[in-house]
């Protein structure tokens, strides 16, 4: 039943950062709907991602060894967008790449613990803030100031 929770809510974020990976161009875009999509995920299902992290101890190991593997294959697209935005020169270069994108992780999954349907801010309002952190810390000097990028920042978004 675990393994089944679990399934849920981590196909949906391996899908849609595939989807995101295969439908945008840069580097920057992806890491926007990426990031988006992961944070819509404690929304969409939060009361499976509670019961899955409070219960997980629980999984035999065949289920664990494929929930490691759907997990493995989501870092792995985050890390390999890491490297292209480097490449493509929008990355700041100087940024371990395993330790920003275990950064991302941990920051975006912990959502779980404190995101209340109910409370202060929507879900949207909290990805574009996750997005406007993570993209300040990762965009190059020259890609902040690109203006195809503008709208993901919160002090623009009054001018979008």
């Amino acid at each position: 039943m675990l393994f089944v929770i679990h399934d849920y809510f981590i196909s949906y974020v391996l899908n849609k950062a595939m989807e995101a990976i295969s439908t945008s161009t840069h580097p920057t875009e992806k890491m926007q709907k990426m990031i988006t999509s992961f944070v819509k995920v404690f929304d969409l299902y939060k009361p499976h991602i509670s019961v899955f992290y409070q219960e997980s101890g629980y999984l035999k190991p065949l289920y664990a060894s494929a929930i490691k593997e759907k997990r493995e294959k989501y870092k792995t697209l985050l890390f390999n967008l890491l490297e292209e935005g480097v490449a493509a020169g929008e990355f700041r270069p100087e940024l371990d790449r395993t330790i920003t994108g275990m950064s991302i992780l941990g920051m975006v999954n912990w959502s779980y613990k404190w995101y209340k349907r109910e409370g202060e801010k929507s879900i949207e309002e909290i990805a574009e803030i996750y997005v406007d952190l993570i993209l300040h810390g990762l965009l190059t000097t020259e890609a902040k100031q690109d203006s195809r990028y503008a709208r993901y920042f919160l002090n623009n978004k009054a001018l979008t």
